[in-house]
């Protein structure tokens, strides 16, 4: 099966938690949107999205299609791959398990966007810029203590020293988590530089993600989009005293 993956191709987005999964299984996928030649690239993407409008057509990227199927929402892709790509447990109880620590997480990238944007997407940062050193503060104060702390007590109640997140071998929640933790490191690095000491097993499983060979190589390589203030992580010095 070769997947190809619809996402905007300047930023990493949501698109590169999906990306992750499809470079560690070392899937054979194709990046549509940065793509050039004729019916490639982003009009490929709009196209796909102008076009449907019945059943499975996408909202929005990011979303992939594999054959005639098309799976759209990060989550959603991610539980459809991980079991295809090696990266989801056996068994049903596992699986639902990653999904909701997946959606998790999503929860938590969507309040991260939003403390640049709180009162609309449409608007420029510095049309809200007042609403959004509110929301960052509430965002430092509360909810990264409140989110990393969760994940910090699902690694501390696992007996291995190299537990993973959603049982006893590496998922694509793990990937994600490595994401997740790595767009925050960016976008708030002073709040996580003071929170470290307390998240330890998180820093050690995005330590052992990273370390692993196709990762290593991806992150590496070219095609690791860097973060940018265009995406969903970014780097305010306002927002993060």
């Amino acid at each position: 099966m070769r997947y190809e993956l619809f996402y905007w191709p300047t930023i990493p987005g949501r698109g590169e938690f999906v990306r992750l999964a499809l470079e560690e299984a070392g899937a054979d996928y194709i990046d549509v949107a940065r793509l050039e030649g004729r019916g490639l690239g982003v009009p490929a993407m709009q196209a796909l999205m102008a076009a449907g409008r019945g059943d499975f057509a996408p909202f929005a990227p990011p979303f992939l299609r594999a054959g005639r199927l098309v799976v759209a929402q990060t989550a959603n892709i991610l539980a459809y791959l991980g079991p295809r790509l090696g990266l989801a447990p056996a068994a049903e109880a596992g699986r639902l398990w990653a999904h909701q620590l997946q959606l998790t997480i999503m929860d938590m990238v969507t309040e991260a966007h939003d403390t640049h944007h709180p009162i609309a997407g449409a608007l420029y940062y510095h049309e809200q810029k007042p609403q959004a050193l509110l929301r960052a503060a509430h965002f430092r104060g509360t909810r990264i203590p409140k989110f990393l702390d969760y994940f910090e007590g699902i690694l501390a109640h696992k007996t291995s020293g190299r537990a993973w997140m959603a049982g006893n071998a590496l998922t694509y929640v793990d990937l994600s988590m490595y994401q997740l933790l790595a767009g925050l490191n960016y976008a708030f690095p002073n709040t996580m530089a003071r929170r470290a000491r307390q998240h330890p097993r998180l820093i050690a499983l995005c330590a052992r993600v990273a370390a692993r060979p196709n990762t290593a190589a991806y992150l590496a390589s070219r095609r690791r989009l860097p973060f940018n203030e265009h995406g969903i992580f970014r780097r305010y010095p306002e927002l993060d005293p």
